[in-house]
């Protein structure tokens, strides 16, 4: 499979992160940039330029758009899909989070393991959503869709 080299967000327009989806963002872009793989799969007889690629993820119109150029920044792709999937799964993760974050400040270990493994659940969630929205797009494993489900998260932050 070939992967994503590059990965840029369009958040202009979107108020400024707080602190922690900050962390989140950059977390997610170094461990996507280290590891993920992300294809473009054969459509009808067309051919599909090889990766590695460059995405640029952002919502326009109501709509994620990712698009996608080769290494040397010729367009590959550019695919559209509705938010209306992703909304009540990145709501409930939005709250999960918060709901951590005040845990590690204040709550034994044993209660903050059990917010954070219902975080990953809903992480989990999430990146199934994105795989099933791309199918027949872009072909990713499930480490690359969680990484790209926080960094649409991020974006829904904004919008």
């Amino acid at each position: 499979m070939s992967h994503i080299m590059d990965i840029a967000l369009d958040d202009s327009g979107l108020p400024a992160p707080t602190p922690e989806i900050e962390q989140e963002r950059k977390v997610a872009i170094f461990d996507l940039l280290e590891e993920n793989s992300f294809d473009l799969p054969k459509r009808d007889d067309r051919l599909v330029p090889e990766g590695p690629y460059r995405v640029k993820l952002s919502i326009r119109e109501k709509r994620l758009v990712f698009d996608v150029e080769t290494e040397d920044s010729q367009k590959a792709a550019e695919f559209h899909l509705s938010l209306g999937p992703f909304r009540q799964v990145v709501k409930d993760y939005f709250q999960i989070c918060e709901s951590y974050f005040n845990a590690v400040k204040t709550m034994p270990p044993s209660q903050i393991e059990t917010i954070d493994m219902a975080r990953r659940g809903i992480h989990n969630e999430g990146s199934r959503v994105l795989q099933e929205r791309l199918e027949g797009k872009a072909d990713i494993d499930t480490d690359t869709a969680r990484r790209l489900f926080t960094l649409i998260c991020v974006l829904h932050f904004g919008g």
